[in-house]
């Protein structure tokens, strides 16, 4: 069994988009970060953003409005954005305070900008296969991991837990995309599928990502199966200092001896998604400037 270590291959990408942008002249690529309110864990994912950013040597600028910011006053905030020719990328932290639809806020971001590949127009590019398009970051990270893992996607079936938008229907659509690193046959699993566990014992890769600690058993999975866990969930654990641990949606001690190939919670799937939100910050970038 072989971890597939997210930290390290997030590492080596954040290398690459470094060595990358030192060549560039001129301005930066830069990302506009909105974190609206104080949400401790917002707080500590743009930092990460922040952090990650600088050490690959991009611009990043901070918004901060108010909790009680309206939807209306937010979409404006976005429209000044968009036309920054300055600003490459731009990103809302969710999740967004009560009030403010989330999805509106999303499509409100210029289809150009949208690093975080939420737009219905990057969307359709993606079902499409238009390469201009932006990909969501934690699906986009998850077929890193598996193409620097040597995992050849061609003929094996890959079955996805969960169909959300930011990451179950656009994993399952890059892995069923006519590309040589893809070309798998996908089942899409959620809440209301029958005999679940029939069917995720045919996947030869499974990625979970339905937000369930430890969902996923060992009797759920056939002996070398490839599980990208996507899941981050808090379980309560006295003896942490804490008071609770990190667990993903698969039961990993179990699981993972079954697994030719597994990702851990920490450290798999979560770190690629921020390298992944800046390698989309720096397409965003070279694509504005062969249009300019």
């Amino acid at each position: 069994m072989e971890i597939i270590d997210g930290n390290q291959v997030a590492a080596t990408i954040i290398a690459e988009l470094k060595a990358e942008v030192a060549t560039f002249s001129g301005r930066k690529p830069c990302i506009a970060l909105v974190r609206v309110g104080d949400d401790p864990a917002s707080i500590s994912y743009v930092k990460k953003k922040q952090a990650t950013a600088a050490e690959i040597g991009m611009e990043s600028r901070l918004f901060l409005p108010p909790v009680t910011i309206t939807q209306a006053e937010l979409c404006t905030l976005i429209d000044q954005l968009n036309a920054d020719d300055t600003v490459d990328g731009i990103l809302v932290q969710s999740p967004l305070p009560k009030g403010i639809e989330e999805v509106a806020v999303f499509r409100r971001i210029a289809a150009h900008k949208d690093v975080d590949g939420f737009h219905t127009l990057n969307l359709g590019k993606l079902a499409q296969e238009d390469e201009t398009g932006f990909v969501a970051c934690t699906p986009a990270g998850i077929m890193e991991l598996l193409a620097r893992a040597n995992v050849t996607l061609a003929g094996k079936h890959v079955v996805v837990l969960g169909r959300s938008l930011i990451v179950g229907k656009p994993a399952a659509l890059l892995a069923v995309q006519r590309k040589v690193w893809a070309n798998a046959t996908v089942t899409i699993c959620h809440s209301q599928t029958a005999n679940l566990p029939a069917l995720t014992r045919q996947a030869d890769v499974l990625i979970a990502a339905i937000g369930k600690a430890e969902f996923v058993t060992a009797d759920m999975v056939k002996p070398g199966v490839v599980v990208i866990d996507v899941g981050v969930n808090r379980v309560p654990d006295a003896s942490r200092k804490t008071g609770y641990r990190l667990t993903g949606d698969v039961h990993f001690p179990t699981v993972s001896p079954l697994c030719s190939k597994i990702t851990p919670v920490p450290g798999g799937v979560g770190p690629m998604t921020v390298a992944m939100l800046m390698k989309n910050t720096v397409k965003a970038y070279r694509q504005s400037r062969a249009a300019a």
